[in-house]
């Protein structure tokens, strides 16, 4: 029994890891919003939680021969899906807008587009577990119905606290995410260059 707790406490604790990356996206997604729009925030728990969860299940199916090929490009790619939807928050915020909610011809952290650019690129550390799980020859359900669970609580609470602080600093929530995203992409690419 205490196995079975403990492997339960390292999962969620993992989860918790791996649905920061989403947090922060999701609380910059959420400062667009002047209100809260439950359908946005649900979409966007359901794409990441969906994507944290599937990225598992693909680095596992991978198992070893996969690794070697993955680990040498996946953080330039997360970088760089990060570095060009944080630096067009970060060109937008500066933008005189008569509209602080995303729409009419400003780009959405909520479009199906830019969700999956986003759902992919804060998932791609979820890849590398997959293949460790695979390795240690994991049972590979249970871990992964935690991480899309977490991921998704993470998430909706993310725009729920993005959107009830963004209308008081409107542009300024808009950069600070734009920021965050940039941020995540550079310790992405540190980390895995082995700088941090």
């Amino acid at each position: 029994m205490y196995n079975l707790v403990m492997k339960l406490a390292e999962v969620l604790l993992l989860a918790l890891g791996l649905s920061m990356d989403a947090f922060a996206v999701a609380v910059a997604g959420g400062a667009t919003m002047k209100k809260l729009h439950v359908p946005h925030a649900l979409k966007m728990a359901l794409f990441f939680g969906v994507f944290q969860a599937l990225m598992p299940v693909l680095g596992w199916a991978a198992g070893l021969g996969l690794k070697d090929f993955i680990s040498g490009w996946d953080h330039w790619l997360a970088f760089a899906l990060l570095a060009a939807v944080g630096g067009k928050m970060l060109w937008e915020s500066f933008e005189i807008k008569e509209e602080s909610e995303c729409g009419g011809g400003r780009s959405c952290p909520f479009d199906t587009g830019t969700l999956t650019v986003l759902a992919v690129a804060t998932s791609l550390d979820a890849l590398a577990v997959g293949l460790t799980f695979s390795m240690l020859r994991v049972s590979i359900i249970g871990p992964v119905l935690i991480i899309g669970a977490v991921t998704f609580v993470m998430t909706a609470a993310g725009v729920k606290i993005g959107s009830a602080g963004g209308h008081f600093f409107e542009n300024k929530m808009e950069a600070a995410g734009g920021a965050v995203l940039i941020a995540i992409g550079l310790k992405i690419l540190l980390e895995h260059l082995g700088v941090l």
